[in-house]
């Protein structure tokens, strides 16, 4: 029977490159090595998994993040809250850069979906920084990385579904993430300052001419264009933060927030209502596929002895603890090359989790380094979804060999972050044991 386990990963990576979509490849695999298995019993095993992840009340949150998502993305406030950034950060090199980094992660922390935050931000800032002939790499890697920061900060759907696989609290994560995913956005902008510095045939420094108001103005725009998005923020992630909501119930609450929003800004009319609703049901329709056939896969991959056969080998080679974590990440990076985020946490996480708790790892460290990595999944090629949003966007001067030299240093600083949470790992776990008590012995 474990035999089956180990065939299970190479027949769903040659159903995947045959062309079959991932959560169809995920179900067919977990069908055919459960019914070999098992035999006729695999129907009833498998109906008591659809049903297990059917009543998984932790999902219940991402049809509302999406739809929050989907109404700030035709509400008018990614227009505003660009202005008001603008304004403010122009000065610095690189400052239009900056400013759409700084969008990308106020909205990222209102939206927590990777696609609507870089569609979004990138609608707006691919003209403005290319009317100052800014350098289509670093345009094409600026959005894409800002865009990936909705993968890591909360409150990100990526983390709520890594919480309800994993068996964690969702609070929590999003506690761990917040330092980590700001540090990530921090990084970002300190990259685009120094190469603006070094390099400023890249961002050459627009007419400050054109940004310039009085003082009063400014104000004025910024009051009307960043305290709404940061009052959304503060109701939304604060409210999980401080324990006064569950993430399904501050979601809720984002979705009236932004629907208000909307209507403030008299963008709301039946055809918005129409997308927004459409579009959530779509993007729910995949994720929630893409987890049922991740939890048929990783149900039967643990049944058939798979899990248990990894356990004793890393038991019996005596491996330390750090190699597992590095391999295990490995492995997630790797996996970014040709699957989506979801599958990846599907896949990997239920199998993962149980062997990081068992060699005495935290496994909210982990849960962060992880997520940084299917981040950098979101960028890495082939698969790399922020170009292929890029790409529908972007005019047709912009190339694939531009956005993909572009994303590169994003990456890298990706890995740098990496670096740091494994020398200081209070850098995930700190804020959940002051909010929590969170601690792993």
């Amino acid at each position: 029977m474990e035999l089956n386990a180990i065939f299970m990963f190479p027949a769903l990576l040659a159903a995947i490159m045959l062309g079959v979509h991932v959560s169809v490849a995920l179900i067919l695999v977990s069908f055919f090595f459960g019914f070999l298995a098992f035999g006729d019993v695999i129907f009833l095993q498998m109906y008591g998994m659809v049903v297990q992840t059917g009543s998984n009340f932790v999902l219940a949150a991402i049809p509302l993040f999406v739809l929050m998502g989907a109404f700030l993305e035709r509400s008018g406030v990614a227009e505003r809250l660009f202005q008001a950034i603008q304004i403010w950060v122009v000065r610095l090199p690189g400052g239009l850069a900056v400013a759409t980094l700084c969008m990308c992660a106020v909205f990222a922390a209102s939206a927590g979906i990777a696609g609507a935050v870089e569609v979004v931000v990138g609608l707006m800032a691919i003209p403005a920084m290319r009317k100052f002939n800014y350098d289509r790499g670093l345009v094409s890697g600026t959005i894409c990385a800002g865009g990936s920061l909705g993968t890591i900060i909360p409150p990100s759907v990526t983390i709520v579904v890594y919480a309800s696989i994993g068996q964690t609290s969702v609070s929590e994560l999003f506690a761990a993430a917040m330092i980590p995913g700001f540090i990530l956005a921090g990084m970002f902008m300190a990259y685009v300052v120094l190469r603006a510095i070094l390099r400023p045939q890249d961002a050459p420094r627009p007419d400050l001419a054109e940004f310039s108001m009085p003082l009063g103005r400014k104000l004025l725009v910024t009051a009307q264009g960043l305290l709404p998005a940061l009052s959304l923020v503060f109701a939304v992630l604060g409210s999980i933060l401080m324990g006064i909501a569950s993430p399904t119930e501050a979601a809720a609450v984002g979705v009236v927030g932004a629907f208000l929003l909307a209507c403030l800004y008299r963008t709301m009319s039946f055809r918005v209502l129409y997308e927004s609703f459409a579009s959530t049901v779509q993007i729910t329709a995949m994720i929630m596929l893409i987890v049922l056939g991740g939890t048929l896969f990783t149900g039967i991959f643990a049944v058939s002895g798979g899990g248990r056969m990894l356990s004793l080998f890393i038991e019996n080679a005596d491996i330390p603890p750090q190699i597992v974590v590095v391999v295990f990440l490995a492995i997630a990076f790797i996996a970014g090359f040709a699957l989506d985020w979801v599958s990846i946490v599907m896949i990997c996480v239920p199998i993962f989790t149980p062997i990081i708790k068992s060699i005495g790892i935290d496994p909210t460290w982990f849960a962060v380094m992880f997520l940084i990595v299917v981040q950098t999944s979101y960028l890495t090629p082939p698969m790399a979804p922020a170009v292929f949003y890029l790409k529908s966007i972007a005019p047709p001067d912009f190339t694939y060999g531009h956005m993909y030299r572009g994303v590169m240093p994003f990456v890298m600083i990706e890995i740098m972050l990496l670096g740091l949470l494994a020398l200081f790992p209070e850098l995930a776990t700190w804020l959940p044991k002051v909010l929590y008590g969170a601690g792993w012995n």
